[in-house]
């Protein structure tokens, strides 16, 4: 499946990495470094409850911190986890030695303006879809 195909290449989430590393990622990578995942720079676990199920779910991300807003770039596009977030309009983000709630949280679609967010964001924000939370 290409990556214009995609389920989670939507309008304003464009999915940035190849289908196969997604694949890998999902199937090999994410296993392996979600027990470390969270003692890694910039590197947190996010957790969020399912839309439908309830059930919760970990899921690795890389996060970035502008004051009380935190900035997580969508390289992978419209991801469950994403839906998920978006739905309950909060989640918990465990980092080595804390854990934050996140609440309001929105999405910058690709090519927006990302003013007051970190240089990489704003870099990233070029291509890709940024989810924007605020840290309560």
């Amino acid at each position: 499946m290409s990556r214009k195909d995609h389920p989670n290449n939507a309008p304003g989430f464009p999915m940035v990495y190849p289908t196969w590393f997604e694949n890998i990622q999902v199937k090999y990578l994410n296993k392996a470094l979600k027990p470390v995942a969270r003692f890694l720079p910039g590197t947190g676990t996010i957790e969020h409850r399912g839309r439908t199920s309830g059930k919760t779910y970990n899921t690795i991300v890389t996060t970035y911190r502008s004051g009380n807003v935190l900035a997580i770039a969508l390289g992978h596009g419209k991801t469950d986890w994403v839906k998920n977030v978006l739905a309950a309009g909060q989640a918990d983000l465990r980092f080595a030695r804390r854990q934050v709630h996140i609440t309001n949280p929105r999405v910058l679609p690709a090519g927006s303006d990302g003013e007051g967010l970190p240089w990489l964001v704003r870099l990233q924000l070029r291509q890709m879809a940024v989810l924007v939370s605020d840290i309560a």
